[in-house]
């Protein structure tokens, strides 16, 4: 084939690529952002904070947003209606999850929330299930109201450490109950190197950031070649996230025999249904089959700060119910209506993942006149959920 052959070749693909790109939008196509030539409105996607940028993306575009990056199309929820019009009615073909080649190269691929829909997902499924089932949560009351007392006292002493001391408490709950592991200190291994994994899983699932997520191919570029520091990235963050998943396992299967691990725990449970001997598969099911949160507990301090007047009728119900003789108690629930009302709508308010998990479709669709393909990603915005509907907090 002639040069000039070729070269009239490749730039009829490219107009091509470019008519399809620039051409009107489908009738049954929401509408989105603009769409540049090939790379689709890829480029119209921040970095950090996208649930504001959608939020303002429905004011201008409606509650389904849809967005082209880099050919995969993408379709923002704005909506609490439809997000459970598509996600829980129709959950049976929207419950996979799209592929995070970004953290699959980092070590997150294995994480509960982000796994496809299949049978390993299954499995970690029910060992988590097995202990936080409503029958099984009970048990381990008398560890959640232990460290939340050592977190009262530990603020009242020391308030300027509000987020070490948050993320040392529920560190510890977590260890505890998942490895029978006692957290001493904000300097145990085990938990520094949990919160540096999270922060990972974190970066690694940030939806449009990584355009290896779009073009998975991209994760075969040479490292020599430029814009390929992601790799690097990927490299560092594996070793990282697989040491601090694997310590803690390794730990408590080492000194389960010695009383030096605290029963019971999940991981001693599992060991001793498989007569500890595991299959390196299961082994990795274990592992992965745990999960993290302290922002939540932030964003009540930050509520309470912000809506003082809030504070002080939770405060009120709390001195009317229990008195100034003691902390409240898990069994005090039932009796604090408007606590409760309040921690669930700090949840509603500052959502700790304000854009959930993406959804895959796994068939095609067709909701309110608009078609969503097969391959297609749903990303539900909770933070969009209108305030009117929810009036404590502002």
């Amino acid at each position: 084939m002639s040069v000039s052959v070729a070269t009239a070749i490749l730039i009829g693909a490219v107009v091509s690529v470019i008519l399809w790109n620039l051409s009107p939008r489908k009738s049954n196509v929401p509408p989105g952002p603009p769409r540049w030539p090939l790379i689709g409105s890829v480029l119209a996607i921040p970095r950090a904070c996208q649930w504001v940028t959608f939020s303002k993306w429905a004011k201008t575009y409606g509650n389904i947003v849809y967005v082209d990056a880099l050919g995969q199309p993408l379709f923002i929820v704005n909506s609490a209606k439809v997000a459970r019009d598509l996600l829980d009615k129709r959950s049976s073909i929207y419950s996979d999850r799209p592929s995070f080649t970004m953290a699959t190269l980092s070590g997150s691929a294995e994480v509960l929330g982000i796994q496809s829909y299949n049978e390993k997902w299954r499995q970690q499924r029910k060992i988590v299930a097995q202990d936080f089932s409503p029958s099984g949560v009970p048990r381990y009351y008398p560890l959640q109201e232990t460290e939340s007392r050592k977190l009262v006292h530990g603020l009242v002493d020391n308030p300027s450490t509000l987020t070490s001391q948050i993320q040392l408490r529920v560190g510890a709950i977590i260890f505890r109950i998942v490895y029978g592991h006692y957290v001493k200190d904000e300097n145990d291994p085990f938990l520094t190197a949990g919160l540096k994994k999270m922060e990972i899983f974190s970066k690694s699932t940030t939806p449009g950031v990584w355009a290896v997520d779009f073009l998975p191919i991209l994760r075969y570029v040479p490292t020599w070649l430029p814009g390929s520091g992601f790799l690097q990235t990927a490299k560092q963050w594996q070793q990282i996230s697989r040491d601090a998943a694997w310590a803690p396992y390794l730990w408590c299967k080492k000194n389960l025999a010695t009383g030096t691990v605290l029963l019971p725990n999940l991981c001693a449970q599992y060991l001793a249904e498989a007569d500890e001997t595991m299959s390196e598969e299961q082994e990795e099911r274990l592992v992965w089959a745990a999960d993290n949160s302290t922002s939540s507990i932030l964003t009540f301090f930050l509520a309470m700060t912000l809506n003082p007047s809030v504070q002080r009728k939770a405060q009120e119900e709390i001195d009317t119910v229990i008195g100034p003789d003691r902390l409240p108690v898990i069994q005090d629930r039932a009796s604090l209506p408007y606590v409760r009302g309040l921690v669930a709508e700090v949840l509603r308010w500052h959502p700790a993942a304000p854009l959930g998990f993406p959804h895959k479709l796994s068939q095609d669709d067709i909701y309110d006149g608009i078609h969503f393909p097969k391959g297609s990603v749903l990303i539900p915005n909770a933070w969009q959920v209108p305030s009117p509907a929810w009036p404590l907090l502002r």
